[in-house]
């Protein structure tokens, strides 16, 4: 059966890759970013089954105005995947207000901000989908906000869950392992890349030796958890890249 599918960040990475893959297993997929240009490219690359919004999702006007475009399309959805982060290391003593803020609410109150514009919509199997991070668990330096963020979305996840199960509607956080996408560059100046690279050899995690998946990789996981059967339910787990040999 078709399902309605949110999916935020998805002009690049994992959002997009999920989106080509949901709309070609015949879902219809509406993509949200804060850069509408990259969106919009992606839909016209999908088709009619792809609706394109700009949507910030550390704005609560940007999510209302967006949900009320969803609403205005689909009656109902039935799975939202928030995706949306920022991924920048730096150090609490150098970071900006901005680095500081900009991490935490895009990377947990986005979610947040997203699930309550969302649940509203949904009916009895409903699903909302949150994109962690291996980072919660590995002792990755210069990336404090990214961790905490992505450890309290891990917590969110669990009481969320709470709230929505007697609606029907389930919670599954993903902690993704690192990936790459060809093409895509990282955004980041080459004094802080290098401050991170050296700080991570430091701790034990070599950078240039960590094994690395493809955006394309996890998709079929994600389609596992929305065709689940109605009387299961995956709260938390985690994807590693493995070498290939």
């Amino acid at each position: 059966m078709s399902k309605r599918i949110v999916i935020t960040g998805a002009g690049a990475g994992l959002g997009r890759a999920l989106a080509r893959g949901f709309a070609a297993d015949g879902h219809d997929v509406v993509l949200l970013g804060r850069t509408l240009s990259k969106v919009e490219a992606v839909a016209a690359e999908i088709g009619d089954r792809a609706l394109a919004l700009g949507c910030d999702v550390a704005s609560p006007d940007s999510i209302r105005a967006a949900f009320a475009k969803i609403a205005a399309r689909h009656q109902a959805i039935d799975v939202l995947i928030n995706n949306a982060a920022i991924y920048a290391p730096f150090t609490i003593a150098s970071a900006t207000d901005e680095q500081i803020f900009g991490g935490i609410t895009t990377n947990l109150i986005g979610p947040m901000l997203c699930s309550r514009s969302a649940i509203p919509m949904m009916t009895n199997g409903g699903q909302i989908i949150n994109v962690s991070s291996e980072s919660v668990a590995l002792p990755f330096p210069h990336l404090s906000v990214y961790r905490a963020g992505k450890a309290g979305l891990e917590m969110f996840s669990d009481a969320l869950q709470l709230e929505v199960e007697g609606a029907g509607i389930s919670v599954t956080c993903v902690r993704a392992g690192s990936m790459h996408e060809e093409g895509k560059q990282w955004d980041i100046d080459r004094d802080a890349a290098m401050a991170f690279h050296s700080a991570s050899v430091e701790a034990g995690l070599d950078l240039r030796n960590r094994p690395m998946s493809h955006t394309q990789s996890p998709v079929d996981i994600f389609r596992a958890i929305i065709g689940l059967p109605a009387d299961l339910r995956i709260g938390t787990i985690a994807l590693h890249a493995r070498k290939q040999v």
